[in-house]
């Protein structure tokens, strides 16, 4: 997609800007989107929190776009700011004005990438450790999006300026099979086999602590934490007004190893850090993720109990991997599975702990 379409959307009630030359030193102002609507339906029908309603009437704008433009008070319902849980209901006279932001729309950056597979319409790209999916706070720079814009000369716009053919997400710091659309007609369709849960997803995890089943699933729903809205937690009940959603997990033991193991993992729900939430609540948080076994890095003394002189470093983020992804082809119709092969450290602390803590028969 050429870069004025990028910057000058004709659609939508978007507001122009005039740019012949996008300079990496100069900031160029995103198009500040306006959408008005009055709700359709009967009197007194509900539709449910004003968050959630305008992300599904409006597509092309992510959530949290919407969240800020509530916080702001740029989000009015009949001529007055809302909360994100006010209840929309039919003839509701709705404006939303989406703020400006201030910063670059991702430049071109030639970033390589690991391509598993890539037709017309699509691609799926093995995403590396410590890259962010697309642009947002504290990261504008340096993402998948900026590696793919200078990758592929053509990608879906239906997620707007900041994220380009993104059709799903990976966490920073988890790595793997990644699905990036290149048309819209694609994208669409791609997202709608993620919402009816018919892509096959499977991880790949290694875990501090055993599990005692050889396979079985966590299903337990997910939110913020109430202590650090950074993390998400394991609740006991669902809750819309304070954003905890169903979550479930399935998971198969792969090998076991003297305090520790390593998993599949099927999420059938996608929530964030769904994956990493579910196994630290059963009792088997994912090596070197900070944020839920309170581990940044792994040693290989860890392993020996004990100091070493030269100590190795295995892990210095959660060994977390999305190994597969299979999916119908949304023009083609043939199914297709993609493969991110286990990346280098993964396979390391995997061989490390086959020798130096080997599971014994006896200990079942």
């Amino acid at each position: 997609m050429p870069d004025d379409e990028l910057l000058l959307p004709d659609e939508d009630g978007l507001v122009d800007i005039e740019v012949d030359v996008v300079e990496p030193d100069k900031p160029v102002f995103a198009p500040l989107p306006v959408h008005e609507m009055t709700v359709p339906g009967v009197k007194s029908q509900v539709y449910g929190r004003f968050d959630l309603f305008l992300t599904g009437t409006f597509p092309g704008h992510s959530r949290s776009a919407f969240q800020e433009s509530i916080d702001q008070s740029l989000a009015l319902v009949n001529g007055k700011p809302v909360k994100a849980s006010y209840k929309v209901r039919a003839g509701d006279a709705i404006k939303v004005t989406l703020p400006i932001t201030p910063h670059l729309l991702p430049q071109p950056e030639n970033i390589p990438l690991e391509i598993i597979l890539e037709d017309e319409y699509l691609a799926v790209i093995n995403k590396p450790a410590n890259m962010v999916v697309h642009p947002a706070k504290g990261n504008w720079s340096g993402t998948l999006v900026n590696a793919l814009r200078y990758h592929f000369q053509h990608l879906s716009g239906i997620n707007g300026n900041y994220r380009p053919g993104i059709v799903h997400r990976l966490d920073r710091d988890t790595t793997g099979a990644i699905l990036i659309a290149k048309e819209e007609k694609t994208h669409r369709m791609l997202s709608m086999q993620f919402e009816e849960r018919k892509v096959y997803k499977e991880y790949h995890a290694l875990c501090q602590g055993v599990l005692s089943r050889d396979s079985d699933y966590v299903e337990k729903p997910i939110g913020h934490d109430v202590r650090d809205r950074t993390k998400m937690a394991v609740f006991n009940a669902v809750d819309e007004e304070r954003d905890i959603k169903p979550a479930c997990t399935f998971y198969e033991v792969i090998e076991r190893y003297e305090g520790y193991t390593y998993v599949k993992a099927y999420p059938k729900t996608g929530r964030t850090h769904q994956i990493r939430v579910h196994l630290a609540h059963v009792g088997c948080p994912i090596l070197a993720d900070k944020a839920y076994s309170g581990q940044s890095q792994l040693l290989l003394s860890h392993l020996l109990n004990k100091n070493l002189e030269a100590d190795e470093t295995l892990l210095t983020r959660q060994a977390l991997h999305a190994h597969k992804l299979r999916f119908q082809h949304p023009i083609k119709g043939s199914w297709i599975e993609a493969v991110a092969p286990l990346p280098a450290e993964m396979m390391r602390t995997r061989e490390m702990l086959k020798e130096h803590r080997p599971w014994s028969k006896a200990k079942r």
